[in-house]
């Protein structure tokens, strides 16, 4: 048998032997703890979907056939025989492979994904285009992992049933989504609705039955309730059968024979088709099967014990669940919420603590942000924890169900800005411009740990919603404390000053420092505020020195930036607004991000003195 790296994928992977189809899945879990561990990355959701990738590229033939990966993190097997594991010694990293989908990395990726409960409209619309073409090609939307519990999927599951299109949606059901469907009669039904001979008979006897003269129509209605009787008796299956899908399952997902069987059975119905997976999320490796939240978004880690690397510093998750944990002890009212990311956003242990008072409602960021105006509105104080670039989702419910009612609900906004290797769909760089203009939010960033936690004090007293945003990694630790009031001005400069938002702060330091060795009066101010602005401090800079210079890690764009320069309008004074530009940020260390896009001290430095220059 070929080494991993010695097939031509996905051509040899359709001329395999039995033997060989089962050899593969062994070869290829080795091979990902091997990278995995060196690189980071997803690790227990790929390794419980080897044996169905396989299949998937065995029975279909892409690209010309659509692979649509639901989220995309559970791609990496698709990517390993699409021709790309060479690939994995750069994956997530700077120029290097995407961990997720990338329509420009291959043609076997055949949507950017990377945000949950996406696959199935997007596969729903691909169908639609086909047909108009009169095109005859097969699409497959796979979905699990916890992406069922999105209200986005049921929306597609409703239209693509209805719609009668050929589609076909795998769900990889790894206990993170839908309880396994199990019992003897309920795998016999299974196995008979999957068999070419049932599903020919079925067709036959309801042909033939309708066409008897007088009593054809109302036998086959008679057959119908026979039918949806025994399907809500003993059928998981039956709300997919009830939205207009055909529903096989559940299939054994690490038995290869299994489903290969049931793949190539779903290609010959007409209509949509659904078929229930069951998986082992980490499966193969002991630790991501007994600890699979652990390893489902990992660092480098040793593959012989597991162990993973950890900082010396605590996250700032870390030190907001901490916080957050010590105000609901002082107050009964305070409650937390979060859309299935209690462990990475530092709410495991409040869970610990506060069962009854916290809300993981799945991956529903609508419904997260208004199940806690509901409980704002009836008295408590909810505090809902959401990454970034996920609360986004949740726009309009932000909007019209907590500004417009002005509920007291604080959004603690995690991974706000630049967050490394995940790249673009991940990236938490555009929440000050979408929450920057709402009526009543208040938003606040906190320059370190103690910050944050003066901020968290400050939200509760509030009438109206407050977001506090904060980045991902190790919370800074800095040497300077004010009641959270306003801005705070730390030093004052003649010739600029730097307003810096948040985590920016540590760079805007370094920036003065260098500024100062070249003769320039730099002063540093931390914003805290980004939302009401501090307009008395704003104007007093303006009143004292030549150029105010402002950081941010958010796109300019509608950010911080730009809101300053407004309150200036009748001012003379200059200002530089410094952050993202109008364009999606690509994947690689933060570090590296920062240098290539010009927002590193030395850089920022010499971005402030070229247009000293220029103003000269």
């Amino acid at each position: 048998m070929k080494k991993l790296l010695e097939y031509d994928f996905p051509q040899d992977l359709r001329t395999m032997t039995n033997q060989e189809l089962s050899l593969l899945p062994y070869e290829i879990r080795d091979f990902l703890i091997s990278n995995i561990s060196k690189t980071g990355g997803h690790l227990a959701s790929n390794l419980g979907v080897v044996e169905l990738s396989i299949a998937l590229h065995h029975v279909f033939d892409t690209p010309r056939d659509k692979l649509v990966w639901d989220v995309g993190h559970q791609s990496y097997i698709h990517k390993i025989l699409t021709g790309r594991a060479d690939g994995f010694q750069t994956l997530r990293k700077f120029g290097g492979m995407s961990g997720f989908p990338k329509v420009k990395e291959s043609e076997y990726d055949t949507f950017d994904m990377g945000h949950s409960s996406t696959s199935i409209s997007v596969a729903a619309g691909m169908a639609a285009a086909r047909d108009l073409e009169g095109e005859d090609f097969h699409i497959v939307a796979i979905i699990g992992d916890g992406a069922l519990t999105g209200g986005l999927a049921y929306e597609a599951l409703n239209n693509a049933g209805a719609s009668k299109s050929k589609i076909l949606v795998v769900l990889n059901d790894n206990g993170m989504s839908i309880a396994p469907n199990t019992g003897g009669v309920s795998k016999y039904l299974s196995k008979l609705r999957g068999s070419q001979k049932y599903l020919k008979l079925k067709s036959s006897i309801k042909q033939n039955v309708s066409e008897l003269p007088g009593i054809g129509k109302g036998v086959v209605a008679g057959m119908q309730h026979i039918r949806d009787s025994l399907k809500y008796a003993v059928l998981d299956g039956v709300m997919f059968e009830e939205l207009g899908f055909h529903y096989f399952g559940p299939v054994d997902g690490h038995n290869m024979e299994d489903l290969i069987q049931s793949l190539e059975t779903a290609k010959e119905v007409e209509g949509p088709v659904f078929l229930h997976v069951i998986t082992k999320k980490g499966k193969g490796y002991r630790s991501a099967e007994e600890t699979p939240s652990k390893y489902h978004g990992t660092g480098p880690f040793d593959p012989t014990t597991g162990t993973q690397e950890s900082g010396g510093k605590p996250s700032w998750s870390n030190a907001f669940g901490s916080k957050l944990m010590r105000m609901a002890k002082q107050n009964s009212k305070i409650v937390a919420i979060s859309a299935a990311m209690l462990e990475g956003t530092g709410l495991k242990e409040f869970q610990k603590k506060f069962p009854k008072r916290t809300f993981d409602v799945g991956i529903a960021e609508g419904h997260a942000v208004t199940f806690a105006a509901g409980m704002a509105a009836g008295g408590y104080r909810p505090v809902v924890a959401i990454y970034s670039t996920f609360l986004q989702r949740a726009y309009d419910q932000i909007m019209e169900d907590v500004c417009l009612q002005n509920l007291p609900v604080v959004f603690a906004v995690d991974r706000a800005g630049i967050v490394g290797a995940d790249g673009e769909t991940h990236h938490g760089m555009f929440d000050l411009s979408y929450l920057g203009h709402m009526p009543n939010m208040t938003i606040l960033a906190p320059a370190d740990k103690e910050e944050l936690e003066q901020m968290l004090e400050h939200a509760m007293t509030l009438e109206g919603p407050c977001a506090i945003r904060y980045p991902r990694g190790e919370a800074a630790r800095l040497d300077f404390h004010q009641p959270i009031d306003g801005s705070l001005v730390l030093t004052e400069g003649t010739d600029v000053e730097i307003w810096a938002v948040g985590n920016m702060l540590t760079t805007g330091f370094e920036a003065c420092e260098e500024l100062k060795k070249r003769g320039i009066q730099a002063g540093l101010v931390n914003a805290r505020f980004v939302r009401p602005l501090d307009q008395a401090k704003i104007l007093a800079s303006a009143a004292r020195t030549k150029l105010i210079v402002t950081l941010e890690d958010n796109v300019v764009a509608g950010g911080f930036g730009e809101n300053l320069s407004a309150v200036l309008t009748r001012s003379p004074i200059k200002v530089l607004s410094l952050g993202w530009p109008d364009c999606f940020i690509e994947h690689g260390s933060c570090s590296q991000l920062f240098e290539k896009y010009r927002l590193d001290p030395v850089s920022i430095t010499e971005r402030i003195c070229e247009y000293l220059e220029k103003q000269a």
